[in-house]
């Protein structure tokens, strides 16, 4: 029977002979939501794990992290200045001149009361001794020797530069939300915090495998119409800059039981799997027999350029394993490969992982030359981002955008993504684009 679902790989809406891009990343969204879902009604604690904050870089926060001070714990000096009581300011250009009696550093607070007609000389960071709420910047202090300050009336406001407590977090309120991926800013933070373990949610184990008997390891001999394995590597690559746990199932034959054993295999051993190759129209029967044989798998025609093949679904009948395993079929040109992980399967393994950010966002660059697109596919065009000599960015493409051509994107630093309905691009229109760095 046919699957209803509009989310489910087999659903009638996704059969379709091409399928919009967008309409995929749906697809993959709403089952990656259930599988999530499913996950945490059986035992969402077995999802997550302690680490230290110098392991936790790159790491998905599972909960929270909630502030354990106030920050700042006290009034302090936002400035190297003066410290006094603001009743004295007013809107004139009449020179104040206080008395200095004393000083304040970052952790030696000044332990007296400062009176009316005068002040403190304070650094950055130190405290507010009692009695002051405002702070005049050195610099705009028109006279200051040992013992006096002078400055206009009008050169400061009554609580400038005074960092209050608790402005930037207060006691026992969420620091950094859960979901987030954690960055070099992030541990700092936790770690001004005396914070030195945060809970997050474990690494995927994501299992990758080659099909396709043209296909050699390195080290080994090409014959006539054999090619090396490169995609391999470039996913280690991509799953390696996401912090995941790669499991390498390595190279495996063109034939339904030596494929059909290497799912299994890997299936029982990772949350994710994912294959390159064996998924076009001319190789993909047996491959949907194995398929349907161990899960609920769709084959998909995306209207995309590269990587219009793809397969996507759920392995869940693999003998001695009740691991749901979520799979993605990309083609085996290398671009291609690249392309599809970037487009549909970093989002949802960061999503699967916990993340609530997903979504790359985009950049606009102006089109240095004009590039032909036909409207009725999405295009992911590989480009160099520069700096124009009026400052504007500009980008301009690789070469040949064949879906084979490695090097257009070993040169590349981004892509250019040309929307479903968009036509040819004209040089001096800005198109988007989305930056490789951090990403592949």
């Amino acid at each position: 029977m046919t699957d209803l679902n509009p989310y489910s790989p087999n659903s009638p809406i996704l059969l379709s002979t091409s399928l919009h891009v967008d309409e995929a990343r749906k697809a993959i969204s709403g089952l990656v939501s259930d599988l999530i879902e499913e996950s945490r009604k059986l035992n969402s604690a077995s999802d997550m794990e302690c680490v230290t904050l110098d392991k936790a870089i790159d790491r998905i926060l599972a909960e929270d992290l909630l502030s354990p001070i106030n920050v700042p714990a006290a009034d302090n000096s936002a400035m190297d200045g003066f410290a006094f009581n603001g009743d004295c300011l007013g809107d004139s250009i009449n020179t104040v001149t206080l008395q200095i009696v004393g000083t304040a550093y970052a952790g030696k607070p000044y332990l007296g009361t400062i009176g009316a007609g005068e002040c403190l000389k304070i650094m950055t960071g130190a405290l507010m001794p009692a009695g002051c709420d405002t702070v005049i910047p050195q610099e705009l202090t028109d006279f200051a020797d040992q013992s006096v300050v002078g400055f206009k009336q009008n050169q400061v406001k009554r609580g400038d530069n005074r960092r209050l407590c608790g402005e930037d977090l207060q006691h026992n309120k969420a620091a950094i939300a859960a979901g987030r991926l954690l960055r070099p800013s992030d541990l700092g933070l936790a770690a001004s915090l005396g914070i030195a373990t945060l809970k997050v949610y474990r690494k995927l184990k994501v299992a990758i495998l080659s099909s396709g008997d043209e296909l050699r390891p390195l080290g080994q001999t090409l014959d006539a119409g054999s090619i090396y394995d490169s995609n391999r590597y470039s996913l280690t690559g991509l799953l390696n800059r996401l912090n995941l746990e790669v499991i390498d199932c390595g190279i495996v034959r063109d034939d339904p039981a030596s494929l059909k054993a290497a799912f299994i295999d890997a299936a029982s051993k990772a949350d994710v799997l994912i294959s390159s190759g064996g998924v076009s129209v001319g190789e993909a029967d047996f491959t949907k027999q194995i398929m349907q044989e161990l899960g609920d798998v769709g084959f998909w025609k995306i209207a995309m350029r590269p990587g219009r093949p793809m397969a996507f679904g759920v392995l869940k009948s693999v003998p001695g394993s009740s691991r749901k395993t979520l799979f993605f079929g990309l083609p085996g040109n290398p671009v291609a490969v690249m392309v599809t992980f970037y487009q549909f399967v970093r989002s949802a393994l960061l999503q699967l992982n916990g993340a609530s950010q997903t979504e790359v966002p985009l950049i606009q660059a102006i089109a240095e030359a004009p590039i032909r697109k036909k409207p009725g596919r999405t295009e992911f065009q590989r480009a160099i981002l520069e700096r124009g000599p009026d400052g504007r960015p500009t980008v301009k493409l690789t070469g040949s955008q064949g879906a084979g051509i490695l090097r257009s994107m070993s040169e590349a630093n981004c892509f250019v993504i040309l929307p479903h309905d968009q036509g040819n691009v004209a040089a001096g229109d800005w198109v988007d684009v989305a930056l490789f760095d951090g990403l592949l």
